[in-house]
């Protein structure tokens, strides 16, 4: 009995400290925050939308570069990381929208530490792609 309450106990303890994907990132670019990303869960796939451009520069800016429905849509309130479903310890099988440059990729992500989340965007097989990571805002 002893021995079933510490693993119980054992296992509530690690699902407490288990960190989720979903949540508010800063994405990165050149060691400074560029944007803050809200990561959603939404019918079992995994959906990211940019909340905000942090540099004053960028305020205000449109997609011009998007093609389709996005075209000269406003960056802020667009969503960037499209219909991730869960295979192991990552998230892949979705997309991704780069809004400087408009173009689509293949991604996945990885939660690498409680505060720290791998995006990596690619085309055709994701070594020829890019690695972002991006850090929950606290």
């Amino acid at each position: 009995m002893k021995k079933l309450f510490i693993l119980g106990l054992f296992l509530f303890i690690s699902n407490a400290y288990a960190q989720s994907v979903t949540g508010k990132w800063y994405t990165m670019e050149d060691g400074k925050k560029k944007s803050i990303v809200e990561v959603y869960k939404q019918d079992g796939k995994i959906y990211a939308k940019i909340l905000e451009l942090v540099r004053p520069e960028d305020k205000g800016k449109l997609c011009d570069k998007c093609e389709g429905k996005q075209h000269n849509k406003p960056i802020e309130g667009m969503v960037i990381l499209d219909g991730l479903t869960k295979d192991g310890d990552e998230w892949n099988d979705g997309k991704i929208l780069d809004p400087k440059s408009g173009n689509i990729y293949k991604c996945y992500i990885e939660l690498e530490e409680p505060d720290k989340l791998k995006v990596r965007g690619y085309m055709g097989f994701s070594l020829l792609g890019r690695t972002e990571y991006w850090h929950r805002v606290k």
